[in-house]
């Protein structure tokens, strides 16, 4: 299991089929400060792979046994978000197209410039980084909602659809008072400074879960 401080021990996964390549492109990263792991299949990576390791994928198209199209409908089957950064022939344009489509984050035609390689590895790094950071934001924030109670999730619900104090407290049957100390408890537990924050929490987490779906 990837340890706490993962974010900083990004690297970039090279998966190629000819050593001379991943050799060369390990180098080159390496140079620029970049850390990189690399595997000679894509079978070899999936098994070794956690998707708690933060970084990118540099993949050639065409390799036997599983092709990078392949790898990648693999990875999308498990839902795993690492960027992949596709190495492509000449003929294979079409190919990285579809790559694109299927959401890759970018390809390279061969014969590609040092630092196009490096430059695109930067913003994959950034990218993982920034999404990791998000997802966790997220996961933070659905604990929270979490350790509401159900009368404070409901309160909470209420209150994000611009319902006041007094309306909730006649629809529930409780006094204002009792509402208004519900509220406090929410803000406490959501760590929201108002309620314009609360509302934007909520609708958060409501964005995250349509879009697990």
């Amino acid at each position: 299991m990837s340890p706490p401080n993962a974010l900083d021990s990004a690297r970039a996964f090279v998966v190629d089929d000819e050593e001379a390549v991943r050799e060369s492109i390990a180098l080159l990263l390496r140079s620029v400060g970049i850390a990189s792991r690399c595997f000679a299949d894509a079978r070899t990576f999936m098994a070794d792979y956690h998707p708690d390791d933060p970084g990118c994928l540099v993949l050639d198209v065409r390799m036997p046994r599983m092709s990078g199209l392949e790898l990648q409908d693999e990875l999308n089957r498990r839902g795993w978000t690492l960027p992949l950064i596709f190495i492509t022939g000449h003929g294979d344009v079409s190919m990285a197209v579809e790559a694109m489509q299927a959401g890759a984050f970018d390809f390279l035609q061969k014969p590609f410039k040092d630092d196009d390689l490096i430059r695109r590895v930067q913003k994959a790094l950034e990218h993982d980084r920034a999404q990791r950071q998000q997802r966790r934001g997220l996961t933070e924030l659905q604990h929270r909602y979490d350790s509401l109670t159900p009368r404070e999730r409901e309160i909470a619900e209420r209150l994000v659809a611009g319902e006041s104090n007094k309306v909730v407290a006649i629809d529930l049957g409780l006094s204002e008072r009792t509402i208004e100390l519900h509220r406090a408890h929410v803000m406490e537990k959501m760590v929201a400074r108002g309620l314009a924050q609360l509302v934007q929490m909520i609708l958060q987490l409501r964005g995250s879960s349509r879009g697990d779906r």
